[in-house]
C-alpha cells in the first residue's frame, strides 16, 4: 500500500512539474510573437504584478530587511517590486538572448551591449593558461558566458540546474549552443572544472549562492554558507581570478563588466586563504548588489530563512 502511494505521489509531482513547464513554455512562445523591447517591458510589468501574489514575495521582503536594516519600508517596497520587474526581464530575454547579444568589437557603441573591460578578455585570449571568473545572480548574468565565446575564450561554466527537469533540460539545451561547455553543479563538477584549468582552459562560477556544506562566512553583516570551491581551485593551480557581472541598462541595454584581477588573500605560509577568499568574494557580490540593490535576485533564500 505505502509503495502504491509513494508512486502516485511521484507520478502527481512529475506530472506538476511538466505542467509548469509547458505553461512557461508557451508563454515564453506567445512573446516572441512579438517585438524583444516590447515583450521585455510587458514581462516586467507582469512579474510585478504576480511576484508580491507568491510565497517567495515574503523571503525577498525578509532579506532586504535583513540586507538593509535601516532602510525606510518604501524603499525596500520599491526594491522588491522592481527586483520582480527584473525577473521578469531574464526570463523574457532568453526568449531574445540572440538578438540582444549584439556586441560587435569593430562598432562597440552601436548596439544593446557594451562591454567594459574588453583589453582583460583579449589578454586573456592571448595568455593561453589557466583562469577563473566569477559572477553573481545581477541582472542578465547570462549574457557573461554568451560574451566569453564570442570573444572565443575557452571557458567552462559551472552551472545550477534549475529543479524542474523539463525546465532544467531544455535550458541546458539552449545554454549549451551558446555558452561553451558547461558543467552541472552536482558532486562530480569540482573534478571538471579541475580538468579544465589543468587544461589551460577558463572556468566560470557563480558564487552567490547557498551551500549547506559551505564555510561559515559574512553577507550584508549575517552569517551565510559559501562554498569554498574557487578559493580552493585558485589555491590548487595559482592561477587569477577576475571579478564580471551585468548591468541592466535604461531601454533594454546591458553593460558587461570584466573587473581587474582580484588579489586573492594568502595565508602567512604562502598559500590561498581559503576562508579569507570567500569572504572576499561575498564582498565584492555585496558592493555589487548594494550599488543596484533591485537587479539581484533576492528571492533566493541566501540566509537560509525557509529552513528556519
Amino acid at each position: 500500500m505505502k509503495s502504491l502511494i509513494t508512486r502516485i505521489v511521484l507520478k502527481t509531482r512529475q506530472f506538476q512539474q511538466w505542467l509548469v513547464a509547458h505553461l512557461v513554455f508557451g508563454l515564453l512562445s506567445v512573446l516572441k510573437l512579438f517585438p524583444a523591447d516590447g515583450s521585455i517591458r510587458f514581462a516586467d510589468w507582469a512579474m510585478r504584478k504576480i511576484g508580491p501574489l507568491t510565497g517567495r514575495h515574503k523571503l525577498v521582503l525578509e532579506n532586504l530587511h535583513r540586507a538593509f536594516p535601516d532602510m525606510d519600508e518604501a524603499e525596500i517596497q520599491r526594491i522588491a517590486l522592481a527586483s520582480w520587474g527584473h525577473i521578469g526581464r531574464l526570463a523574457a530575454e532568453y526568449v531574445f538572448l540572440d538578438e540582444i547579444f549584439d556586441f560587435d568589437p569593430e562598432n562597440p557603441d552601436s548596439g544593446r551591449v557594451e562591454v567594459e573591460g574588453v583589453e582583460r578578455f583579449m589578454e586573456l585570449l592571448a595568455r593561453d593558461k589557466p583562469f577563473i571568473v566569477f559572477t553573481a545572480h545581477t541582472a542578465n548574468f547570462e549574457l557573461l558566458p554568451v560574451a566569453a565565446a564570442s570573444f572565443g575564450l575557452n571557458v567552462t561554466v559551472l552551472f545550477r540546474p534549475p529543479n524542474n527537469p523539463y525546465i532544467a533540460k531544455k535550458v541546458f539545451r539552449f545554454r549549451r549552443k551558446r555558452m561553451g561547455e558547461l558543467v552541472p553543479s552536482h558532486a562530480g563538477s569540482a573534478f571538471a572544472l579541475a580538468n579544465a584549468l589543468e587544461a589551460g582552459r577558463g572556468v566560470g562560477v557563480l558564487v552567490d549562492q547557498k551551500f549547506k556544506r559551505g564555510m561559515t562566512s559574512q553577507y550584508f553583516g549575517q552569517d551565510v554558507r559559501t562554498n569554498p570551491l574557487l578559493a580552493k581551485l585558485a589555491r590548487q593551480f595559482a592561477c587569477p581570478v577576475f571579478p564580471a557581472r551585468c548591468i541592466r541598462l535604461p531601454n533594454n541595454r546591458f553593460r558587461l563588466v570584466l573587473e581587474e584581477e582580484m588579489p586573492v588573500p594568502m595565508t602567512p605560509a604562502g598559500s590561498v586563504d581559503v576562508p579569507a577568499t570567500a569572504q572576499a568574494l561575498n564582498d565584492k557580490v555585496e558592493a555589487w548588489v548594494r550599488e543596484y540593490p533591485e537587479q539581484w535576485l533576492w528571492y533566493h533564500d541566501r540566509w537560509s530563512r525557509r529552513k528556519r
